[in-house]
């Protein structure tokens, strides 16, 4: 059994860490950690028809469909290159002494914590135990965040964690609601999404407006959404760069795809219609004050995480459409952001070591000379954004035109609307790009540092990513369709 293996594999991995001595040991447990849970999902893909229910002490709890695989082998994948890069980023946080050697083992341990947690999540049928995996993630990343123990960092965590916990209490009330709705319409309670999903067009639609409303706000903080977002700013760019990439590409999918779930038990009662409108309403809300935020910023880590908000906006703005082919290109669009949005941290990281570490997590970015000093992170940077902006033949502009004409056919004012905003959000990107990267030292300019000697496993997840989001831009495989096309249809849509 899957959750068996992935258990079996985790505790080895944990126990390994603890065992281990030096930052290399401890580096490539995780990185054999990410790969053997990789693989483990791929291969349970490639020999099992699915979906497939599992069972611990005896009790359903567990349930795994094509949208919960798809999810753990993104992160899967993601952890796995942010484990290669972490080899040597964590190095220099060492050296430069940001990271106490004391704090070494708990950084791995809890990184192997957040992603046994977070498979773990995503393999939820049980809605409850769904949110307490869901509370666990938070903490395990609020710590990782902390980690560095300067008191800009703790700040951030301590803020990551009052909003975000402080709105899953919403999210846990609106589960009681939907039990209680359940319980009221079968007759015997159920938090089981599988059995929902079955039952939910004899469900009350005030009853599903009211628990989504409450879900929603919890998972809405979960996933950047306004006014919730204004955590994530701040966590992204004071964390260490692999864990930003994990914050960014990993974790604010696990609101997305609670959000999604929700929706995909909405869809089949009369309470649609009311969700769609809110989901519309707060998915621009968030693309605009994502956007507006962007135009002014000065820092590299911060605008990226804006961008973050911004495309949360636009996966909402897509689930409230709620057709088959709105849906289908939400969810190339989770894939697509995930692996530009972790290029982009992991080129942001080197760019960090470079010109930034001395400064604080809020000042502005000294960038010069950025293609002679760290030619790919720049590139990097510079692919990496045009992807995450549209660029024709990107992995995002397929998702993004999709998305926005569906939208167009639901209402051409709200099609107007985003298309102004994410404009402001790409100018705001592009004005960063082009007055930093163009940036060359003159004569009398005080002089940089030597080039940071970035290590191979820094640059490794780099390239393999651009490749990807290249190739993704250009391939559209027919097994990837049936694929997503298979996810739409297990949802209902």
């Amino acid at each position: 059994m899957i959750l068996i293996a992935i258990g079996l594999v985790s505790l080895a991995c944990i126990g390994l860490i603890a065992l281990s001595k030096t930052n290399r040991q401890m580096n490539a447990v995780s990185i054999a950690h990410g790969l053997l849970f990789t693989s483990i999902t791929a291969a349970f893909l490639a020999t099992v028809d699915i979906p497939v229910e599992t069972f611990l002490v005896g009790n359903q709890y567990f349930f795994i469909d094509h949208l919960a695989a798809f999810e753990v082998l993104i992160a899967s994948v993601i952890f796995t290159l942010a484990a290669v890069y972490a080899g040597g980023y964590v190095e220099s946080l060492l050296s430069s002494g940001e990271l106490a050697k004391g704090s070494l083992k708990l950084f791995y341990t809890l990184w192997s914590l957040l992603l046994l947690i977070i498979v773990l999540a995503f393999f939820a049928d049980n809605l409850a135990l769904f949110w307490i995996f869901a509370e666990m993630t938070t903490i395990a990343s609020a710590m990782l965040v902390a980690i560095l123990a300067a008191r800009e960092n703790i700040d951030a965590a301590l803020k990551y964690i009052f909003i975000a916990s402080t709105s899953m209490l919403l999210s846990f009330v609106g589960y009681i609601f939907l039990f209680e709705t359940s319980r009221s319409a079968l007759g015997r309670g159920s938090l089981n999404w599988t059995v929902l999903f079955a039952h939910a067009p004899e469900f009350p639609a005030g009853m599903m407006l009211a628990s989504f409303a409450l879900v929603f706000i919890g998972f809405a903080a979960k996933s950047g959404i306004f006014p919730f977002h204004t955590w994530l700013p701040e966590a992204h760019a004071k964390a260490p760069s692999a864990v930003s990439a994990v914050l960014s590409a990993v974790l604010l999918n696990v609101g997305i795809y609670a959000i999604l779930r929700m929706v995909a038990l909405v869809h089949r009662t009369n309470a649609m219609p009311a969700v769609s409108t809110m989901l519309v309403l707060f998915g621009a809300l968030t693309i605009g004050i994502a956007a507006v935020s962007m135009l002014p910023q000065k820092n590299l880590k911060k605008l990226i995480a804006f961008s973050s908000i911004e495309n949360m906006g636009l996966m909402l703005v897509g689930i409230a459409v709620a057709t088959p082919v709105a849906i289908f290109w939400v969810l190339f669009h989770v894939m697509a952001h995930s692996f530009t949005k972790a290029s982009l941290f992991f080129s942001a990281g080197i760019l960090h070591r470079q010109y930034h570490s001395r400064f604080s997590g809020d000042a502005p970015d000294e960038i010069r000379d950025v293609f002679s000093l760290q030619p790919l992170a720049a590139w990097g940077i510079l692919i990496g954004g045009l992807a995450i902006i549209g660029l024709p033949f990107s992995p995002v502009f397929f998702s993004k035109l999709f998305i926005l004409l569906q939208v167009g056919t639901v209402s051409m004012a709200v099609l107007v609307i985003l298309l102004v905003l994410l404009f402001v959000a790409a100018a705001g990107l592009g004005y960063f790009v082009i007055t930093s990267f163009t940036r060359v030292s003159q004569p009398g300019d005080s002089p940089l540092n030597e080039p940071y000697r970035t290590p191979g496993g820094m640059k490794i997840p780099v390239v393999i990513l651009l490749v990807l989001i290249i190739a993704m831009g250009i391939f559209l495989p027919g097994g990837e369709i049936v694929f997503f096309s298979q996810m739409v249809t297990e949802l209902g849509f």
